[in-house]
């Protein structure tokens, strides 16, 4: 019998295994990609991170993987599919059909980036497309830019650009932006951020790196970066009916990370907050490790 078993190898789930083993629970990380290390990878320079600034995305996400692993924490492939509380422990399915029992369940899934669905997103990505204007930001310093979307994130990400770029389209495929009023009057009073609605992109062009984006107005625009805000998808699919969720679909957890489940606890991207970046993740999953190894105690 485990006595954590975490489901993800991000940032939050390499972080909870990281406390989990160090303070002598058995501990299995679940990972639906071998050898993955979850969105991190998909990162270019990270510049955010504390005393690791500067590293590519991979490969801060392989120097949390090789932490974890000379620890001796071990892996298995698979995609957890079916979760069932028996008595005080936890049964996983998964997609092999095994199952795989433990006292606590971390939930570390993450989100995924809600794409536009342009065959040259894919290719550009990493060489000018980027998902989050905080992580990726600075590397756009005196360019010109375009976020793409109409809610929160779109105008908060345009509003933090604009102090760092030469100029920023903000561009919406509808007339009316659902995010904050205040945040659109300030953005519309910034020398330097033009809004652009009723637009959709069509195309991306460019030799090695962005340089084109192309809207079906018939407007080209020439910019080195394109931030993409169209919202985000908790993995909460497999767990909808057994935690609470908030209305987008996160999971309603503290930053405890415990959940309605008892001994089921969420950490990072999947978890109910405002900030998603790597270094709340690994705090999150600190966390949950730290609920996980007081509720087990409380078993023994």
């Amino acid at each position: 019998m485990l006595d954590v078993i975490i489901i993800g190898s991000g940032p939050a789930g390499l972080s909870a295994a990281i406390y989990a083993v160090r303070a002598n629970l058995q501990v299995l990380v679940v990972e639906k990609e071998y050898m993955g290390t979850g969105q991190v990878a998909e990162s270019g320079r990270v510049d955010n991170y504390l005393g690791l600034n500067g590293l590519e995305g991979y490969d801060l996400g392989e120097r949390f993987r090789k932490h974890a692993e000379e620890l001796g924490v071990e892996f298995q492939e698979g995609e957890a599919v079916f979760f069932e509380k028996y008595g005080q422990n936890w049964k996983i399915q998964l997609d092999t059909g095994e199952i795989i029992e433990a006292r606590a369940v971390i939930y570390a899934a993450g989100a995924f980036h809600r794409r536009l669905g342009l065959p040259e997103e894919t290719a550009f990505a990493g060489k000018g497309i980027s998902y989050c204007a905080v992580c990726d930001g600075a590397l756009y310093q005196d360019k010109t830019v375009a976020v793409i979307g109409g809610g929160d994130t779109a105008l908060d990400d345009a509003s933090y650009l604009s102090g760092i770029c030469q100029k920023v389209y903000l561009i919406h495929r509808r007339r009316e932006f659902r995010g904050s009023a205040g945040t659109l009057q300030k953005l519309q009073a910034t020398e330097n951020v033009e809004i652009i609605t009723e637009a959709q992109a069509i195309g991306i062009a460019g030799a090695k790196r962005v340089e084109e984006l192309r809207l079906d107005n018939g407007r080209r625009l020439e910019v080195q970066g394109i931030f993409i805000a169209v919202g985000m998808i908790p993995s909460t699919d497999k767990i909808k009916d057994l935690v609470e969720l908030d209305g987008q679909g996160y999971v309603v957890a503290d930053e405890s990370g415990k959940t309605c489940a008892e001994g089921f606890f969420a950490a990072g991207d999947i978890r109910t907050k405002p900030l998603r970046q790597i270094v709340t993740a690994a705090a999150d999953g600190a966390n949950a490790a730290m609920s996980a190894r007081e509720y087990v105690s409380h078993m023994e």
